[in-house]
């Protein structure tokens, strides 16, 4: 038995909320086309703060934890360095007149994903070691696991990248149009993508990659995928405005949170994080909100 309860909604985007990110157990940073960077915190819900703001949609953000340091992708003009303690810029880095999907920390080096198929790698003080173009289209997403990363591209392929040569290892087709999401489940066993087609693929890491299961997951595209940290269950967003909750075992579906049932999202599902504060999984939308959810399970 599942119960579901939509505990917070956290108003005050002017635009799409396009990503979050988390800074520890209970504070998180939403951003998205109004250019805002905003700090919520879930043990005092009332209202959020103003961290920075940016002429330009924001699609990518990523925390250093040890040196409380925020990297904020702004489309079309960089990476911005912003010192979270004292909500000051400290650099920003140009990047060429690209949007940037993704930014993620991995063994000490910020990886940034590109709308035209590169892949850059830079140092935590913005000065760039390597630009790798994989694809003529879009580098939407990033996951690493045990030396590898995981790249989604809409070029309807998911691409296994060795860390630290940056050679693709493995091209994992399948997918009938742009790849959204790809992430590894907690073990390394297997990577979940899924993307534009609605449907979610997995691929078995200890057999090469090969394709498992092929899931009709949604009714529209699949923005984002994320486990919780035990790694029993993942859940799902969709731009159909629909958050869907699965078992990470045998991958059937347990619970939908929708508009209808759940006082759910009125537009397309964006972005996820499950947070350690009270197993609370937190949902971003075109709709300008964010709610919280709080989801107990039979254990």
């Amino acid at each position: 038995m599942i119960s579901v309860k939509k505990l917070h909604t956290f108003l005050g985007h002017n635009d799409s909320i396009y990503t979050l990110q988390s800074l520890d157990d209970h504070r998180f940073i939403s951003a998205g086309g109004d250019g805002m960077v905003v700090l919520w915190d879930l043990k005092s819900p009332d209202e959020g703060e103003v961290i920075a703001k940016v002429e330009g949609s924001v699609y990518g953000l990523t925390f250093d934890e040890e040196e409380g340091i925020l990297y904020v992708g702004q489309n079309n003009d960089g990476i911005h360095k912003i010192d979270l303690k004292e909500k000051k810029e400290l650099k920003s880095v140009q990047l060429g007149n690209h949007q940037i999907f993704d930014i993620k920390i991995i063994n000490d080096t910020i990886w940034a994903g590109l709308s035209n198929g590169e892949v850059v790698t830079l140092t935590k003080d913005l000065a760039i070691e390597n630009r790798v173009k994989y694809a003529n289209d879009r580098v939407r997403r990033f996951d690493a696991c045990d030396g590898q990363v995981a790249i989604a591209f809409s070029d309807n392929l998911t691409r296994i990248v060795d860390l630290a040569s940056m050679k693709v290892v493995n091209e994992l087709s399948g997918h009938k149009n742009s790849v959204f999401a790809a992430k590894y489940h907690p073990s390394g066993k297997y990577v979940i993508s899924g993307g534009r087609d609605a449907q979610l693929k997995v691929w078995d890491t200890q057999a090469d990659y090969v394709l498992r299961e092929s899931i009709a997951a949604h009714l529209y595209t699949i923005n984002d995928v994320i486990f919780r940290q035990d790694g029993r269950y993942f859940v799902t967003a969709s731009m159909d405005k629909s958050i869907k909750l699965w078992d990470a075992h045998n991958f059937q579906l347990l619970k939908v949170l929708d508009k209808h049932r759940h006082a759910g999202h009125g537009n397309s599902v964006n972005k996820l994080l499950w947070m350690n504060y009270r197993d609370l999984l937190v949902t971003c939308s075109d709709d300008r909100s964010i709610s919280v959810w709080e989801i107990k399970f039979a254990e």
